[in-house]
């Protein structure tokens, strides 16, 4: 196992940290301080060639450049919030409306994703660690809140996303993971032959704006049924339009993590299950990428439908909906995000 920091680039004269994390198997994670971003993992296929399974840029430019929240770790509430606004301890707060005007989304115009982590290495457990230290009024949220994010790849070949948070003040909190995944390899195209399964029996519905109506709607008998591993195209295929960007209800909210998502690639073989102590998941197909989409990693063009986005995290716009699992963090408590992704070949 072995960890090696660099230079990835600059912003404004101060220089961004990168960490390249390795285990003896040659399952092997790039981060960077930009947004305590997972920006490559490299995972063997069935005929033990590797893979750079993640979306992601060459440079620190692009990553500047884009909003697609490639690898990033998002916050301090991701997903989204209806209106930018929540009214907490009797005060309503009014956040930017940074998605077509009419919704918050993703800590705002400059969240968790834009800004520079402290990241240190930790050599003896193979993780990195980074620190975010967001002031009161920070994107019009209340409190002053540090955020802790920590990577560590394993032995057993398992990434390892720990996250927490603390306040001084009431805050409301959502912190998550934004890689887009192709276990392909992130040059591999439409993520239609994967399958898919998620353990839940329920799912969100959402508005135009893409903002929870508030019920909850069992899965079966809809394209949002992946209860059994299902193969992702033929659901596509059914549903239509961008796809999926929906958040799932997973089962035993609230008890210990357990594994909520499998998902596979049935031409390499490559596989991750996800284990959280999470509520919800977003499942994001990607269709949402522009058509002609942002050039990636040796000049990859990502185009709609190229990856898919499985986020664990409280319920999207949670502030404003009382019976959702809290978001509330308050002054003493700490906010805690367990996430394991779980390779394997098949």
């Amino acid at each position: 196992m072995s960890i090696d920091k660099f230079i990835f680039g600059f912003i404004g004269g101060i220089p961004v940290p990168g960490f390249v994390i390795r285990n003896s198997a040659g399952v092997t994670a790039r981060l960077i301080a930009y947004g305590a971003r997972l920006t490559e993992l490299h995972l063997p296929d069935r005929q033990g060639h590797f893979a750079d399974v993640v979306l992601g840029f060459d440079d620190l430019e692009s990553y500047v450049r884009h909003q697609a929240y490639f690898g990033a770790t998002c916050g301090r509430f991701s997903n989204r919030i209806s209106g930018g606004s929540f009214c907490l301890d009797g005060h309503r707060y009014q956040l930017a409306c940074n998605e077509n005007g009419i919704t918050h989304l993703h800590g705002g115009l400059s969240g968790f994703d834009r800004r520079i982590w402290e990241g240190e290495a930790d050599a003896e457990h193979n993780r990195v660690r980074f620190i975010l230290r967001s002031p009161d009024g920070d994107e019009g949220y209340p409190g002053a809140v540090e955020a802790h994010v920590s990577y560590q790849v394993t032995e057993q070949g398992i990434l390892r996303i720990r996250m927490t948070a603390s306040t001084d003040r009431a805050t409301v909190i959502n912190l998550v993971h934004h890689s887009y995944w192709n276990l392909g390899g992130h040059d591999g195209g439409h993520i239609g032959r994967h399958a898919l399964m998620i353990d839940a029996a329920q799912y969100l519905p959402v508005d135009c704006a893409l903002i929870p109506t508030g019920d909850r709607i069992p899965v079966a008998g809809t394209p949002f049924d992946f209860r059994q591993e299902t193969v992702i195209g033929d659901r596509l295929d059914v549903l239509g339009g961008t796809g999926f960007d929906h958040n799932w209800c997973l089962r035993d909210a609230g008890g210990p993590a357990r594994v909520c998502v499998r998902l596979v690639d049935r031409a390499s073989g490559r596989g991750l299950e996800i284990e959280t102590d999470q509520p919800g998941l977003q499942f994001y197909s990607s269709g949402q990428l522009p058509g002609d989409g942002p050039v990636g990693k040796g000049g990859v063009r990502y185009a709609p439908f190229g990856a898919v986005v499985l986020e664990t995290q409280r319920f999207p716009d949670a502030p404003n909906v009382g019976h959702f699992p809290s978001a509330l963090l308050r002054p003493g408590d700490v906010y805690r995000h367990h996430m394991d992704f779980r390779f394997f070949v098949e």
